[in-house]
């Protein structure tokens, strides 16, 4: 039993970590963006293809060989959904990169001050002194 409670312990430890809970919303939200990406592949950029090819989908195209029929049309829609889907998460990480290198940027450091009439004065009086030796 007590092999139980250490696994339900260190199980209830794993979940509570802050990057469990980060992967589980990314997962969530990759999801939704799959579906948003599917859409847009299937309802905006496949009819627009389909004008140039001739049909209006790509999942029409297939061949028969023998008794098989290999729809190759769903593979090519599932190359453009990665193209698609890879393009926009290299702009997102692409975005964030650009946004942490401006952050950890220094600040240029500030110019110093003018020196005072007394330091002018006695920078004088110094370069006098190296003269005379």
């Amino acid at each position: 039993m007590k092999e139980k409670s250490g696994f339900s312990a260190e199980f209830k430890q794993f979940i509570a970590r802050g990057n469990v809970m980060d992967m589980a919303v990314g997962v969530i939200i990759g999801g939704a963006f799959s579906a948003i990406t599917t859409s847009l592949i299937n309802d905006i950029i496949m009819p627009l293809l389909g004008v140039f090819t001739g049909s209006i989908t790509f999942s029409t195209l297939s061949v028969s060989v023998g008794s098989a029929v290999i729809t190759y049309g769903n593979f090519i829609q599932a190359i453009l959904n990665f193209l698609v889907m890879a393009f926009v998460v290299f702009c997102l990480v692409k975005g964030m990169n650009s946004l942490h290198r401006k952050k950890e940027e220094p600040e240029a450091p500030p110019t110093p001050p003018e020196p005072s009439n007394e330091e002018k004065l006695l920078m004088e009086i110094r370069d006098l002194l190296k003269k005379k030796e």
